[in-house]
């Protein structure tokens, strides 16, 4: 769902400065009343008239920590996801398995741990040479 409208916005802000009542505000509009209460609050606690922004880039909490992730996988390649969970927690980096992956898969160190499978694929391209 979007945000309201800035102009929208705008005019409820301005109705309430003119000391109309929310309930009428909210009729007039065709928004909730609460919202309404809602616009008045951010302006007044955080002097902001505009709406929170939605999605946006964050920052990895373990993007600092590449090179020592790299080196506990060098050490001990069949290193699980929990157990790097649990040596960034001892360094103080809480976070969970998916988030993890999804670090390790930019930095291009993903890759299954499937013993089994790694012998297929090391027969395969011996065959193919």
């Amino acid at each position: 769902m979007a945000a309201y409208s800035q102009d929208l916005r705008d005019r409820v802000l301005e109705a309430l400065a003119r000391g109309e009542r929310p309930s009428a505000i909210a009729l007039r509009f065709a928004v909730s009343r609460s919202w309404v209460y809602h616009v008045r609050d951010r302006l007044c606690r955080h002097g902001k008239r505009t709406a929170l922004q939605v999605g946006g880039y964050r920052r990895s909490r373990v993007e600092h920590l590449e090179q020592t992730i790299r080196s506990w996988i060098q050490e001990q390649a069949d290193l699980t996801l929990a157990e790097m969970c649990g040596r960034l927690a001892g360094l103080g980096v809480e976070i969970k398995a998916p988030a993890l992956w999804h670090q390790l898969n930019k930095w291009g160190l993903s890759f299954k741990k499937n013993a089994s499978r790694q012998q297929a694929r090391a027969r395969k391209s011996a065959a193919s040479e």
